[in-house]
């Protein structure tokens, strides 16, 4: 292999010894802390966020994974052969969405776009491979990484992550990079390939199914990527982790996978899908069982039942999970009821131990909890835990209707 300094060689060589780094303490919590926000990132790709939306909740996820000031989605722009910037974190005012770099192989940007191949500069003051992009000297960057975006037939462009601070950006890094990188292709991909279709059938049904298959597939490779994944990784608590994310997106994917035989996409049984979606879990959470309680029939936004889908499995695999220690059978209910003509009132309960004293939903960390706020935020629902004498409580008021958008 040639130096570091010949021209083209994407990855810089690291001073000292080749041994595998130490993932303890520190390292091992930035780990799993990644693996969370790629999780997290999977789901919000598939939750209908808008397209420019999507792009800043990746930069937003990617910079705090890699503790990086700044993050930014280049897009390709043939006719120039620039990369624009699309969207990012920590720019000054009038960069996104104006300031473009070259998208030529004497550009670190371009070099990833061009040939596929991953860049890291860790001294960007004495780089000699590329060209520094002035960008980046005028924000004191040190140091970045840039990896392909692809898209739907050809790369959308690159994702790139920079930063002032003195450090090192290592093999680990570009594997959380590129993970991210791939989630964010697969929705740029997937947004590609939807607004193609929606121009050519004007939304027929045939489009909505081609999208849930296609989401349903995709959902169901990163899902079976994880479980691999979390099988050899050798350390429980990032496996943990891991299947956990696994199991969120096999939610996800047979949830799309009903919808995709539904007659009419738009509005569905809302009581019919979600006993389903619960016939599914109860499985996953013996010995406990899962009772569903509802009126016969209930017409709801499809888009909206989805996102209620996976509450409501959050809820019911927490309780299986925690509720009943030691692999102990109690019971779990789901109750929804129609509380008027504009409001539906869902609840999930159970008997078991009890959530700690001090648990607070609206600022724990974990992720699933976060993962219930967002989506029922986006409902524009509102959940509420009880505080029974035993057991967890929760409650969920959601609008018939989504409220109209500004």
């Amino acid at each position: 292999m040639s130096s570091s300094s010949d021209q083209g060689e994407p990855l810089e060589r690291k001073a000292g010894n080749n041994s595998p780094e130490d993932l303890t303490g520190r390292a091992l919590r930035l780990r799993i802390r990644q693996q969370e926000l790629l999780a997290e990132l999977g789901v919000l790709a598939l939750q209908g966020t808008s397209f420019i939306g999507m792009l800043n909740h990746a930069a937003q996820m990617t910079a705090e994974g890699l503790g990086a000031e700044f993050c930014k989605v280049l897009e390709y722009i043939p006719a120039e052969n620039r990369l624009l910037v699309r969207a990012g974190v920590g720019w000054d005012e009038g960069v996104i969405g104006h300031a473009t770099v070259g998208a030529d192989l004497a550009s670190p940007a371009g070099y990833a776009l061009q040939t596929g191949k991953p860049v890291i500069s860790n001294h960007l003051e004495k780089e000699q491979r590329f060209r520094t992009p002035e960008l980046l000297v005028e924000h004191g960057v040190r140091r970045a990484m840039n990896v392909i975006l692809q898209g739907d037939g050809s790369p959308f462009g690159v994702l790139e992550v920079d930063s002032r601070s003195e450090g090192e950006f290592g093999e680990h890094d570009v594997a959380f990079l590129q993970g991210a990188a791939n989630i964010l292709g697969m929705a740029i991909e997937q947004q590609q390939y939807q607004r193609k279709l929606e121009a050519a059938l004007d939304r027929h049904q045939i489009l909505l199914k081609e999208v849930n298959h296609r989401v349903k597939n995709s959902l169901q490779v990163v899902s079976s990527m994880l479980h691999l994944q979390a099988n050899a990784v050798g350390d429980p608590a990032l496996s943990e982790r891991l299947m956990e994310a696994s199991t969120r997106i096999s939610a996800v994917g047979r949830a799309y996978n009903r919808l995709a035989y539904n007659a009419d996409y738009e509005n569905i049984d809302l009581v019919a899908y979600l006993r389903e979606v619960i016939d599914d879990v109860k499985s996953t959470v013996a010995p406990c069982e899962v009772q569903f309680d509802a009126p016969k029939e209930l017409q709801f936004a499809a888009d909206r039942a989805i996102l209620l889908a996976l509450i409501i499995n959050e809820l019911v695999l927490n309780a299986g999970k925690y509720a009943y220690p030691e692999g102990a059978q109690g019971a779990i209910w789901v109750r929804l009821v129609q509380e008027d003509k504009t409001t539906v009132l869902i609840s999930v309960s159970d008997e078991g131990v009890g959530l700690p004293s001090d648990f607070n939903p609206a600022t724990s960390k974990r992720l699933g909890t976060r993962l219930v706020n967002a989506m029922a935020e986006q409902l524009g629902a509102e959940l509420t835990r009880l505080k029974p004498t035993h057991g967890t409580h929760y409650t969920l008021l959601v609008p018939l209707q989504a409220a109209p958008s500004n």
